[in-house]
């Protein structure tokens, strides 16, 4: 099952509902379409919605294009990253502004590409270390762990994985493939076991965790995409138009975190005793903070256990 799939429906339904009432045809973004779980659902539950879905995986796009065939009238599939929004709507024949009533973005990598061993992103199999979600451009994560520098690895590992031993973690990478170079996710496995210490790896978690975080998400510019990809999501909705993020991870939810922010507040000078026209905030939230999944849905589908959704909609629209 889809994570979130209810809660994601009670946060957006109700835009696609007030559209049809007033008369519209509703545009819905699955900004990360992954094998269309979410979509289907949602092309199911409001026969009208049109939907436009995007991934960077062309095999995603592929499997998803073959799952919602029966929807071929009201679906458009683009090849791109999430920060591709203005384009896809360009050709859809939207407006990149103003013209989209719900948008989801389910972040982090697809159950897809977790469940396929030779796509190198789980560290419980031995596989190549690739980890592109589109296998078809860009360095792998053996190309990173091969040629960067120390303190570029380092970089990586602290930044993005947020490893408190990136440094030395960094050294034993660099021994490493004096000998031999990375190829496969087993070897990396061993090295990072053998450079946390056993105090470390006992209370905290897989000690492999976060060093491949950190490498999936420098290998796709995961985060350099999002911060693109949040304000053109958010300007693309009409007013009445929601928006959910689902992440996975505490860098991904800082950055949506940061772009809502001063949307949601006034830019009118305190102290006023109205509000200037046009400088009222521009959404409102509909989650208060990062919402976790509870100890059932968890239970029910143990992929829901990291994700924190925040959601919002759009309730006006500011002068330039």
């Amino acid at each position: 099952m889809p994570v979130r799939l209810e809660r994601a429906d009670q946060l957006l339904g109700p835009a696609l509902t007030a559209a049809v009432d007033l008369g519209e045809s509703p545009v819905m973004i699955d900004a990360t379409l992954g094998l269309g779980g979410h979509s289907e659902h949602f092309l199911r539950s409001y026969p009208t919605v049109r939907l436009i879905g995007l991934d960077r995986d062309p095999d995603a796009l592929e499997r998803a294009r073959a799952r919602l065939s029966e929807f071929s009238d009201r679906t458009t599939f683009v090849h791109t990253t999430y920060d591709g929004i203005a384009d896809a709507l360009e050709n859809a024949g939207l407006e990149s502004i103003d013209s989209v009533h719900a948008i989801l973005f389910d972040l982090g990598v697809s159950s897809m590409q977790l469940d396929e061993a030779d796509r190198g992103f789980a560290y419980s199999v031995d596989a190549p270390l690739d980890m592109r979600m589109d296998p078809t451009v860009g360095l792998t994560a053996a190309d990173v762990l091969n040629t960067y520098t120390h303190g570029e690895i380092a970089r990586v590992l602290s930044t993005y994985g947020e490893e408190r031993f990136a440094g030395r973690i960094a050294s034993a990478i660099l021994r490493r493939r004096e000998s031999e170079p990375f190829t496969t996710s087993a070897a990396l496995v061993e090295l990072l076991y053998a450079s946390i210490p056993a105090a470390t790896r006992r209370t905290g978690g897989h000690p492999a965790k976060r060093t491949f975080q950190a490498l999936r998400i420098e290998v796709n510019g995961e985060l350099d995409s999002l911060e693109t990809a949040v304000p053109a999501g958010l300007d693309a909705l009409t007013v009445g138009g929601r928006v959910v993020f689902m992440s996975y991870q505490s860098l991904e939810d800082r950055v949506v975190k940061k772009e809502l922010a001063p949307r949601v507040k006034s830019r009118s000078p305190e102290g006023l005793p109205v509000e200037l026209p046009g400088m009222g905030p521009e959404f409102r939230l509909l989650t208060k903070g990062a919402e976790r999944a509870s100890e059932q849905e968890i239970e029910e589908n143990p992929r829901s256990a990291p994700v924190r959704l925040r959601a919002a909609e759009r309730i006006a629209r500011r002068s330039a």
